[in-house]
């Protein structure tokens, strides 16, 4: 079984001397196959476990020449291996190795996307749990809605990343497949047999079918997977921002001893990790739509995909891993003010119960719906005017004035109803 890189960071798999050893590992994992089916002798195999190698420099210098990178890899190594190099890349074509080794380094990184993830999602755990039941504002368009808790905020978020987490699991899935099925995928070299041993040895899952590549709707599944992630740490990190706001001022991202916020104004505290994490998934959405791009090939392969997915593999899958472990870092050190969070739920006078208003004139008044609304409204309107508070207004005005105890009214605007089955919302994810 190859290496696993779960414990190491994403670019540590795309360096150039790594996918070559990769290339490498594909490459014997064939010669053992072969070796087992009789086609290449025993000490053959061992000649070539023993000296296959090659040097970075050394493969370019030959590409100089071939303008072909598998043909310059393959001779490079095949030169130290001696005369049993003539068994190397037995009955198959470039992109039996390229695609196949690919595929390791995809699901590897993968692993360590989905170890970040969970991370994550248990610096989200911890901050929905110690806030379940702070009162905070709900917003909507920007503006005050009704009352919440905090910790709803953020267990919201623990869902979607669950969502997130099977996506990323699937495209990994899907993305672990090998080939060895040669030119045009017709075996005609090889066989199915070979090409299903070498995936075993590989921790690979052989393609059910392929042509000279293994068809890239898995791979554009896996970047789709990788922006909406992006997506969801993107919605995060804008919270951040806006509850950091000077308007707002209910939560913060770290900020360190000697950090500086502006060259010019020294008052200036910018949530500038939400705001990278932010700008980073715009270009994981760009990836996306390259990586779509790729799936639509001549006939049974061209290479236009080729260029394009030596920039974005490794590109979307280190910024993934970058966001989701900064966004971790922004979590765990996140300063809340409890203080201001409850402050602010009073900032509109009390026009946040609006609704609860409104529905006892409904049910206990007998109100009609336009009567009870034109009640309310009208109020709210004089509220955010400056004309008074909310239940003050209401108290005075003639419409209800005698209908109606004032104590039954002031009962109404308290923020504990609107928590009232936060325990039950809890309860759906316990095991989480």
């Amino acid at each position: 079984m190859i290496e696993r890189y779960a414990e190491r960071d994403v670019d540590a798999l795309w360096t150039e001397e790594n996918r070559l050893n990769v290339m490498l590992k594909v490459e014997l994992a064939a010669a053992r196959a072969w070796c087992e089916m009789g086609r290449v002798p025993e000490e053959a195999l061992l000649d070539i476990e023993a000296n296959a190698r090659f040097s970075v420099e050394r493969v370019h210098e030959i590409e100089r020449v071939t303008q072909h990178d598998v043909v310059a890899f393959v001779s490079a190594v095949a030169e130290n291996v001696g005369e049993n190099g003539r068994y190397l890349h037995l009955g198959m074509t470039s992109s039996d190795v390229l695609d196949t080794a690919s595929s390791i380094m995809l699901r590897d990184s993968m692993d360590i996307i989905l170890k970040a993830l969970d991370e994550l999602d248990g610096a989200v755990m911890s901050l929905a749990r110690r806030y379940k039941r702070l009162p905070c504002v709900g917003r909507t368009h920007g503006i005050h809605a009704e009352p919440m808790t905090l910790g709803l905020k953020f267990l919201n978020w623990h869902a979607e990343l669950q969502r997130d987490r099977e996506r990323l699991e699937l495209a990994k899935r899907h993305v672990s497949s090998g080939k060895i099925s040669g030119a045009v995928g017709t075996y005609a070299m090889s066989s199915p047999a070979l090409e299903a041993r070498v995936c075993e040895l590989l921790g690979l899952e052989p393609a059910r079918i392929s042509n000279q590549i293994l068809q890239r709707d898995r791979h554009a599944e896996m970047m789709n997977a990788l922006a909406v992630f992006g997506c969801t740490l993107e919605r995060m990190a804008l919270e951040v921002r806006n509850l950091q706001r000077t308007e707002v001022r209910e939560a913060f991202e770290p900020f360190g001893a000697g950090q500086k916020g502006s060259s010019a104004m020294p008052h200036k505290r910018n949530p500038i990790k939400c705001e990278r994490v932010c700008g980073m998934s715009r270009l994981l959405r760009g990836y996306a739509l390259t990586a779509m791009e790729n799936v639509a090939l001549w006939h049974e392969r061209d290479i236009s995909h080729s260029s394009a997915e030596r920039v974005i593999w490794p590109d979307a899958l280190n910024i993934a891993a970058f966001m989701a472990r900064s966004m971790t870092g922004i979590l765990t050190g996140l300063v809340v003010d409890e203080a201001r969070v409850r402050e602010d739920i009073d900032m509109t006078g009390g026009l946040v119960y609006s609704q609860r208003v409104l529905t006892f004139l409904l049910d206990e008044l007998n109100l009609s719906r336009e009567a009870a609304y034109a009640v309310v409204q009208e109020n709210a309107m004089r509220t955010a005017a400056g004309e008074g508070r909310f239940l003050d207004l209401l108290l005075r005005d003639g419409r209800i004035q005698g209908l109606v105890a004032p104590e039954r009214i002031e009962a109404l605007f308290e923020s504990d109803f609107y928590a009232r089955w936060v325990d039950d919302i809890f309860a759906r994810f316990d095991g989480d």
